[in-house]
């Protein structure tokens, strides 16, 4: 008998492959047609057009694979989906509060109201007799220090931005670039997503049966953050704008040590015994 999705979450699973294809269809959109982002900045247009190629490439793609692994039972499938749901939701937070408004906004709000309800209802679904299958003790004490150091250290690189403008009265400069009020990625990450990391690694660590089980939820999350990083310098490169190699290195590091981390766990999901 093999591992299985919860079968209550089959309508979020559905709702998700509709934001998936929405998406899909924005990133193209974006892609091929300038007028969405003639409005940014030098700095965040490359930004807006790496996260589009990462969307149409990977994150969506992941989606729509491992909703359809999901309804066909597959556990490991299910909690890539929630992990790929939740760079998805991060990402449309960004599209609709960020970028000026014009003719994708619409479909932006459809895809981050879908991806936020599909991911409510996963996460509620999760089955927390997963985490008695997860094989190697070692291994969940590697990837609980991973997430709350990944965590800790990220939200050090922004509070130090974030603390120095304050103290001087200034905006951060990253927010400057972007000519945003602040920028998103610190206001999301301090606020919500690095807090989840840190707390889920945490408690990793404690072996909490609903932690451990949603524990490559935050690893799909960090892995997929990394993709629109690294396509970033390409696409200013190709556009004869200064690139920003420089953060290929740590980052592609970092990717490279979650997803190995991510496949080990996956591996180690046993089956569930039978009677």
């Amino acid at each position: 008998m093999a591992t299985r999705a919860p079968s209550r979450a089959v309508p979020w699973l559905w709702l998700s492959v509709a934001a998936a294809v929405l998406a899909i269809a924005g990133s193209v959109v974006g892609l091929a047609w300038p007028r969405p982002y003639a409005g940014l900045t030098p700095a965040f247009w490359p930004q807006a057009i790496a996260q589009d190629i990462a969307n149409l490439v990977v994150a969506s793609p992941l989606v729509l694979v491992s909703a359809a692994l999901a309804l066909r039972g597959s556990a490991r499938a299910y909690l890539l989906w929630l992990g790929a749901l939740s760079f998805t939701v991060y990402n449309y937070v960004i599209y609709t509060f960020s970028i000026p408004f014009g003719p994708l906004f619409l479909l932006w709000v459809g895809v981050l109201a879908l991806c936020t309800f599909a991911l409510i209802g996963g996460l509620a679904e999760v089955d927390r007799t997963i985490a008695q299958r997860f094989a190697g003790p070692r291994l969940l004490t590697a990837v609980g220090w991973v997430l709350v150091v990944a965590g800790v250290l990220f939200a050090l690189l922004w509070l130090s931005e974030d603390v120095s403008a304050l103290l001087s009265g200034t905006r951060p400069a990253s927010a400057a670039e972007l000519a945003l009020p602040t920028n998103p990625v610190h206001v999301l990450d301090l606020a919500f997503f690095l807090p989840a990391v840190i707390g889920i690694g945490v408690q990793v660590l404690r072996r909490r049966p609903y932690a451990v089980a949603v524990a490559p939820v935050p690893l799909v999350f960090l892995l997929l953050t990394g993709v629109p990083i690294l396509i970033t310098p390409a696409v200013q490169a190709a556009n004869g704008l200064p690139a920003g190699w420089s953060v290929a290195l740590p980052i592609g590091v970092f990717t490279l040590v979650v997803l190995g981390l991510l496949v080990w766990l996956l591996a180690t999901l046993r089956r569930p015994r039978t009677a």
